[in-house]
C-alpha cells in the first residue's frame, strides 16, 4: 500500500468516526482516566446500552490533560451537539443517556465544556476554559482527539507526512530544518537538537542507533506517560525521522515497565507501522529502512542520564560513563548514537510537516516552541498543559492552573523534578524559559511542576527531594555516592530540632561541592533543591534551628497537637477520639477532650476529622 492510499484510506476512517450518523462516546481511558476509574465507567455505559438496545459507538481515547476533573467523557450526537463531562460515574452515565442520548436534555448542570461547532445554552466552549486557555498544543495535538491505537486516526491528521517530507530530501536538509527550528532538548538539558543531530550524523561508522529517552522517572511528572499513552505514533515518526537524519538503522525505546499501558500503546503502534511500511526495510519506497525495538527499563532513576541508558540497554547495570566520548561518537555498543527524549521526538514532524518558520513563532528568541508541564501539588487544576516558553509562571498557576486549593497562599513552585530548584512566591512574575529558571537556581527539567502552599515547610520539602536522589544514586562516584547521604542527614537532624548554625555552612558546602564534582546529571543537580531553598527561604532554616519552631508545622518533633478547650467543651462530640488509633485521646460525652502528648503520634488523624477546628497545631 503506497502512502497516498494510506491517507485515502486514513481519511476514509476519520470521516466516519468524526462526522458521525450514530451517537459517539468518547472516554479519556489513559492512565490517569484508568486510575480515576474510567473502565467502570465504559462498563456502565455498555450496560446500560445493551439493555436499552440503542446504538451508540464507544472509543477509549488518550490524555486531554484535565486531570483533575478524570473521569472526562465527550458524548457527541450525529446533530453536531459534543459535550465534555467530568468526574463521571455510572449513574451519572445511565442518566445521560436516558435524558441526553435518548432524550434532548444535556445537563449543563452536569457539563464541563462543549467541544464542537454547536453551541448549546449553559455550556461553555472547551476553548474557554481557564486550563485550556492559553495553551498551544503541537505534542498534545492529538491527545484526548483520536483513538491511539487506531494508526489511521493519525495518519489522517497529518500523521506520517513529515516522515514522508524528510524522505524525500537529504538528511543533511532534514537536520537544518529541525536546527533553524529551534528545537532543544525536552529532557532537561536544552541542547539544540539539531545540532546534536548534526553531531551523529557527522561520526563515521557502518552502523549507527537512535534512541527514544521515555525512562520518565521524576515524582509529580507524566509527560512522557501521557503523549506515548494518547499518540504513540508522533514519538515513533519523530524517532524514525531522527534515524533518517543521523544515518541509523536501529532505534530503541527506552520505557519503564511501571508504564504497562503505554507499552501496550507502543507495541500495537509498532506492529501497525510494520505493516503499512512506515517502518521495516526500504519505508515508503525510499532505499531507507529502519527498525524498532521497545527496551523495558527496571525503574532507575539514573536510568534517565544518557550513558546510563546505554548501559542497561546493553545488558550491563545502569551507571553513567565518563565524556568524553560522548555518545554522537561513541554510544551503545561504541557506535555512533542520538538520544533524545519522547517530547522532542514529537515535535518533529510536525517542524518537518509545516516548516522552521513556524515553530518559531513560538516561545521566546533563545528557547523557541512549546513546552509541556505537568501541574501537580497544592494546585486546583491539576494535569498536563502545552504553553508557548516564555509564558508567564503567575500565569500558569493562576490562570491555567486555577490557583490554589482552599484559597490559601502561594509559597514555592518547583520545577525540574527532584533535580529542580525551588521559585518563592515573590517571583512568580518571571517568564517560564531555560535561562530564566537557570538565572533563578531551578531548571526545566522534563517537565514537572509542583506547587506549594503556605502549610508546605521547605526544610522538609528538600528533606523529601535529597531522600529521593539518594536512593536513586548509582554509587559510581564519591561526591554523589557520599554527599546524597550527608545532605538528608544534615536536613533530618534541622528537622528533627538538633541543627545547629554549623548545619547551614556545612549544608551549602555539601550541596557545592557535590554539584561541581558529580558525574553525571543526576550528582550535578541533586543539590538544587538544597541550595533553592537556602537561598530564598532562610528564615524557615534558622526557625528550625534558632528557635526550634517548624513555621508551617510540618516537621513532628518541632509541634504538637491540643484541643480547644473552649471549642471543644461545646460539642465535644467524640469524633477525634473515635478516630485516634492509639487511645491518645480522652473525654466523654459533653466534656471537653484532651490529647495525651505521651502516646500522641502526630499522625494528624484527630486534625483532619474535627469539624469545629478545636484540634490546633502549636
Amino acid at each position: 500500500m503506497t502512502f497516498e492510499e494510506i491517507q485515502k484510506k486514513s481519511n476514509q476512517e476519520w470521516k466516519t468516526f468524526s462526522v458521525f450518523k450514530r451517537p459517539r462516546i468518547l472516554i479519556g481511558a489513559a492512565t490517569c482516566g484508568r486510575a480515576a476509574g474510567a473502565k467502570k465507567v465504559r462498563a456502565a455505559f455498555e450496560k446500560v446500552i445493551e439493555d436499552k438496545k440503542i446504538d451508540v459507538d464507544i472509543y477509549e481515547v488518550g490524555c486531554i490533560g484535565m486531570c483533575y476533573a478524570e473521569p472526562l467523557v465527550e458524548i457527541a450526537l450525529p446533530d453536531g451537539r459534543r459535550v465534555i463531562y467530568g468526574d463521571m460515574t455510572g449513574e451519572k452515565a445511565e442518566k445521560l443517556i436516558e435524558d441526553f442520548i435518548q432524550g434532548d436534555n444535556p445537563h449543563p448542570e452536569m457539563a464541563l465544556a462543549t467541544c464542537g461547532d454547536v453551541e448549546i445554552e449553559g455550556i461553555a466552549p472547551v476553548k474557554d476554559l481557564p486550563m485550556m486557555q492559553g495553551q498551544v498544543r503541537i505534542v498534545l495535538r492529538n491527545a484526548g482527539i483520536i483513538d491511539p491505537t487506531n494508526v489511521y486516526h493519525y495518519v489522517a491528521r497529518g500523521g506520517y507526512s513529515g516522515l514522508e517530507k524528510a524522505l524525500k530530501i537529504d538528511p543533511e536538509k532534514v537536520i537544518e530544518t529541525v536546527f533553524n527550528s529551534g528545537l532543544r532538548g525536552r529532557g532537561g538539558a536544552g541542547f539544540p537538537t539539531g545540532l546534536k543531530w548534526g553531531f551523529a550524523r557527522k561520526a563515521q561508522s557502518d552502523e549507527k542507533y537512535v534512541i527514544c529517552n521515555a525512562d520518565e522517572g521524576d515524582p509529580g511528572a507524566f509527560m512522557d506517560r501521557s503523549v506515548i499513552e494518547s499518540d504513540p505514533h508522533a514519538v515513533l515518526e519523530g524517532l524514525t525521522i531522527a534515524g533518517y537524519a543521523v544515518g541509523a538503522s536501529q532505534g530503541y525505546i527506552y520505557v519503564r515497565a511501571e508504564y504497562p499501558l503505554a507499552i501496550e500503546r507502543l507495541t500495537e503502534a509498532i506492529k501497525q507501522m510494520e505493516e503499512l511500511n512506515l517502518i521495516g526495510d526500504d519505508i515508503m519506497g525510499s532505499s531507507f529502512s529502519f527498525h524498532v525495538k521497545i527496551k523495558k527499563g527496571a525503574g532507575a532513576f539514573v536510568c534517565g542520564e544518557e550513558t546510563a541508558l546505554m548501559a542497561s540497554i546493553e545488558g550491563q547495570r545502569g551507571m553513567p560513563r565518563s565524556r568524553p566520548p560522548f555518545p554522537a561518537q561513541s554510544g551503545l555498543h561504541e557506535k555512533p548514537t542520538n538520544i533524545n527524549n519522547v517530547e522532542t521526538l514529537a515535535n518533529v514532524s510536525e517542524i518537518l510537516n509545516k516548516g522552521a518558520d513556524w515553530y518559531t513563532q513560538y516561545g521566546t528568541e533563545k528557547s523557541r516552541g512549546t513546552k509541556t508541564f505537568a501541574l501537580a501539588g497544592k494546585i486546583n487544576h491539576t494535569g498536563l498543559i502545552e504553553v508557548p516558553m516564555g509564558i508567564i509562571l503567575k500565569d500558569v498557576i493562576f490562570n491555567i492552573g486555577g490557583g490554589i486549593p482552599n484559597d490559601k497562599k502561594l509559597k514555592a513552585v518547583q520545577t525540574g523534578g527532584p533535580s529542580g530548584g525551588c521559585i518563592p512566591a515573590d517571583m512568580v512574575d518571571m517568564p517560564v524559559d531555560y535561562e530564566k529558571l537557570a538565572e533563578a537556581g531551578s531548571i526545566m527539567g522534563s517537565g514537572g511542576m509542583v506547587v506549594m502552599d503556605e502549610d508546605n515547610c521547605m526544610v522538609d520539602i528538600a528533606r523529601y527531594f535529597t531522600h529521593f536522589t539518594r536512593d536513586e544514586s548509582c554509587g559510581k562516584c564519591v561526591p554523589c555516592r557520599m554527599g546524597s547521604q550527608h545532605l538528608p542527614r544534615l536536613l533530618c537532624e534541622i528537622a528533627d530540632g538538633k541543627g545547629t548554625e554549623q548545619h547551614l555552612v556545612l549544608l551549602k558546602n555539601l550541596a557545592e561541592t557535590i554539584k561541581s564534582g558529580s558525574l553525571c546529571g543526576l550528582g550535578q543537580t541533586l543539590p538544587n533543591p538544597v541550595l533553592s531553598t537556602l537561598k530564598y527561604f532562610h528564615d524557615e532554616y534558622e526557625a528550625h534551628i534558632k528557635e526550634k519552631q517548624c513555621p508551617a508545622k510540618v516537621c513532628k518533633e518541632l509541634f504538637y497537637y491540643t484541643i480547644d478547650e473552649d471549642i471543644c467543651k461545646e460539642k465535644a462530640c467524640g469524633i477525634c477520639k473515635r478516630n485516634c488509633s492509639y487511645g491518645a485521646i480522652e473525654g466523654e460525652k459533653r466534656v471537653a477532650h484532651k490529647i495525651i502528648t505521651e502516646k500522641c503520634t502526630k499522625c494528624g488523624m484527630c486534625f483532619d476529622v474535627c469539624p469545629f477546628g478545636a484540634v490546633k497545631k502549636v
